[in-house]
Parts: structure tokens; sequence; C-alpha cells
């Protein structure tokens, strides 16, 4: 998935977090960072690099051997929430041509394969005995994956919530921290003897709020009141999910991915009463999942949402030990103060004449840059991940645009972040690029194509794109070449 949050998006979660006091602004967002140019261009030789999907996204099969309704099944079915009114019922039909996207993967020398797992295959009801012809799907992916030489990392949840348990309250009740414990012991008793490396959660900042507050992703809600139970009970369930999976073996690579983006203030005459807008967003976005797994606190600016949610000894479950932090990248949030909302905050614009993707979101690469220093300066440098990285082709219901040399600079560009980050200090031990396969783009359908293959959505047809070849020839040197 790429995070959704360009101006339209990123206006809607700002005027929903009505519950950020600027009173409350912790203060502790850095500033925007100066970005050195990277020394060297060579990768490290056990430097992995990757490609990323989601479940949902690319499997199809939604009624196929048991599997139980998603709250995305629910959500794409109402009209008007998708814009090109495609539905996912086929996706890239990964559930049954899993073996041909192992076979891409091995042809790009991309030995690392970032999938998630269906929580409503496994548990159709997200609750009770699994679903052992869910689970046999997933059994079979990691066996091609392997016979291919590509190693599985298998996220646990990726926004497909079973609806039973959306019946229930869903990520509102407190309930759910228990129920994915279960279903991550369940994972780990079927696949943790030949998947080691597991994602807990996909981005939970973009799933509350787009799914809870802006109603623009499934559930579809717009409760601002739900804002901090979601929070809250995101990170209580991760942190019972990694002792779960702890608890199932002893020899698993456990971390978590973060949708993290600078929050910068919007610059010109109101940059100083911008300032609070921006630690305030901060505080949500970023330091309300970061701190209680790293730290084991919520950041001040993040507890007037958060703290009516908070029970005794919640935050011993949240900080756990992990392996390792993914980092999702894509643009910079620029906030400004508006005295005319009820959080007094709203998005900024990035400074004039900036480069932006098919989104309007800004390119700006020395954001995971600043990123990825912040982990290393305030969190103490955790093993890093880079789980999702990259960029659509111009929006359409055309086919995939082959030649994609934008993508390629693109990626240049911010692998050259990544470089200068790992020259400063910064544990960063890889790369997972967004997608593998053109697919099913959440509410933007098929019109979004991230994939280094195109595929027809008539027959299944993956076709390469020029960024194939180029990831296969960095894969296979860990040399970042220069644009031409």
């Amino acid at each position: 998935m790429t995070t959704p949050i360009f101006p339209l998006h990123r206006r809607a979660v700002l005027a929903g977090l009505g519950a950020v006091s600027l009173a409350a602004a912790s203060g502790c967002a850095p500033a925007a960072v100066q970005m050195p140019a990277p020394k060297s261009r060579q990768f490290p030789k056990d430097f992995i690099w990757g490609a990323a999907s989601a479940a949902y996204q690319i499997e199809g099969a939604l009624d196929a051997d048991g599997r139980g309704e998603s709250v995305w099944d629910v959500f794409a079915h109402i009209d008007g929430k998708i814009v090109d009114h495609s539905l996912p019922a086929i996706a890239c039909d990964s559930y049954r041509r899993y073996a041909e996207d192992a076979a891409l993967l091995s042809g790009a020398s991309l030995k690392n394969y970032r999938f998630s797992i269906a929580w409503p295959r496994v548990q159709p009801t997200g609750a009770g005995a699994a679903n052992e012809k869910g689970l046999d799907y997933y059994s079979r992916l990691a066996d091609a994956l392997l016979a291919q030489g590509v190693t599985p990392w298998a996220t646990l949840f990726h926004w497909d919530l079973p609806q039973a348990l959306q019946a229930n309250g869903g990520w509102g009740n407190r309930d759910i921290a228990e129920r994915f414990a279960d279903y991550a012991g369940v994972i780990a008793a079927k696949l943790g003897d030949r998947v080691k490396n597991f994602i807990v959660l996909n981005e939970a900042a973009v799933h509350a709020v787009l799914g809870h507050v802006t109603g623009e992703h499934a559930p579809g809600l717009k409760d601002a009141g739900l804002l901090g139970r979601v929070i809250h009970h995101e990170n209580l369930a991760q942190g019972r999910a990694i002792q779960a999976l702890r608890a199932a073996r002893n020899d698993l690579r456990i971390g978590t991915t973060l949708a993290l983006m600078p929050a910068r203030a919007e610059g010109g005459v109101a940059a100083f009463a911008n300032r609070p807008a921006a630690e305030g967003f901060d505080a949500l976005w970023n330091g309300a999942f970061l701190d209680p797994l790293l730290r084991g606190a919520y950041p001040e600016g993040a507890l007037a949402t958060i703290g009516a949610a908070l029970q005794a000894d919640d935050l011993a479950i949240t900080k756990q030990p992990v392996d390792f932090i993914g980092v999702n990248y894509y643009s910079p949030a620029y906030i400004k103060l508006d005295l005319s909302s009820p959080s007094r905050i709203a998005a900024g614009a990035p400074p004039a004449d900036t480069p932006r993707d098919a989104f309007g979101r800004e390119i700006d690469p020395s954001g995971l840059y600043e990123m990825l220093e912040r982990l290393r300066t305030q969190y103490e440098n955790p093993l890093v991940y880079i789980t999702e990285n990259g960029c659509s082709d111009p929006f359409s219901n055309g086919p995939a645009v082959i030649e994609d040399g934008f993508r390629i600079d693109y990626l240049r560009k911010h692998l050259e972040a990544v470089r200068s980050a790992m020259e400063a200090g910064g544990r960063i031990g890889g790369y997972f690029h967004w997608s593998l396969i053109d697919n099913w783009e959440w509410a933007l359908g098929f019109t979004s194509k991230f994939g280094l293959v195109g595929m027809n959505r008539d027959t299944g047809l993956r076709t390469p794109k020029a960024s194939y070849a180029w990831m296969k020839a960095l894969a296979e040197s860990g040399l970042l070449d220069t644009a031409a």
C-alpha cells in the first residue's frame, strides 16, 4: 500500500484531528535537516533488496476456500467509495498466480518479498479455529518463494480486518488486542518453521485516521472521537501480538512498519506561528506510534487524544523488544495554523515550484533522510528497513507506462537519501520497493500504478517495466548509478 496522504486526503486527515491541542504540542518535532550528498554509491553486500505487496490489493479469490468477509469487502461495494468503481475480486489473481510472482521476484534478483496475510482467510470471523485451507495458501506461497531463493517477510495486518470483528467495534473495542494476539499465535505455529521475518502492523496511523476519522478507507467511519481508542488499541494489539509470536517460537525476527513523514511548518511570514501546529500533528502521526513501542510512553502532545483509553500496565505491553523498524516513506506533510478549525491545524503548502508526484505530493527525498536521522538520534538507532517507497504512474484507466524513467529517477534520489543516512551512522539493512506489480490501490482502484511490473487487467499478463531491469542491476551490483 502506498500512504495516501496527498493534498485532498491530507486536508481531511488534519480536519479530523479535532482532539489535538496546540497547547499540548510537545515541541519535539525536529526542524528540517540538511541532507548531504552520499560519499559512496555502493551499498554493502549484506544490504537486502526486495519488493512489497498487500493481500487485499493482489490476491483476488475473495470467496475462495472459506475466506471470511473483511471491512474492505463491505466498503468497496459502497457506491462512490472507489474512484473507478472497480472491485478487487480478481486484483492481480495472486491467490492462483503466486508462483509466477515468486519467479518475477527472483528474475529481478529481489531476494526478499514483503507480503501480507489476510486475517479473514485464516480466521474468517477473526476468532476461533483456524481455516486450514486459508493457512495452506500462505504455506504454499512461502514454499514457492523459498524455492526461488526469495526470503518471505509476512505482515500480519494490512487493513483487511474481519468484518465480524468490526461488527463488534473493531479497533475501537479493546478486546481486539486479545483476538489479534490469538491470530498471531496461529500464524507463528503454521508458518514460523519457514517464515522467520514478521511485520506486525502496516501503517497504523493511516488505518486509524483514514478508516475511522475521515471515512475515506474501510471501515469508512467518520468519528474523531474514536481516534484515541483506535490508536491505543492498535499499539496494545501490536504488543500482545509480539508477545504471542515470541511465545510461539524463539527464532523469529519481529518488527513493525510505520508511515513516517516529517511534519513541517508551512513557510512564509507565518512560519513561526505554524510550528506548534506541525508539532501537534507530529505527536499523533509519528510519536503516538514510535514512542509507545520504543519508549513505553506517549508523547505529551498525544495524551489529550489517547489518555482516556489508557489502562494500568498498558504501556508495559506496548513497549516490546523488536528486531527492526520498517519505514514507509513517500512525502513530508506541511502544516499550518488554522483558527477556523476545531483542531487549529490545517494542511499547508510545500515550497513553491517543488517537484510533485502523481498524487500532487512533494517529491522530497530529504524527508526520508530526516526521518531516518530521527530514528538514529532520538530512538537509539534501531535497525531499519525501508519497507515501502515508490511512485505511481500518472493516474489513468489505461495501460501502464512501461518505459518508466520517471520512476527510476524517483528511486535513485530516494536511495541516495538512504545511503546518506547510512553514512551518518544509521543502521539501515534493506529496501523494499512498493510495489512488485500494478495492483488494486484501495480507494483509487486500478487508476494508480506503482509496480515494477505492469499487468493487463483482462488477461493478467505481467509485463516488466524499465524500472524492473534497473532494480535487477542495482540488486545484483549494489551500486547506485548516476543520472544520465
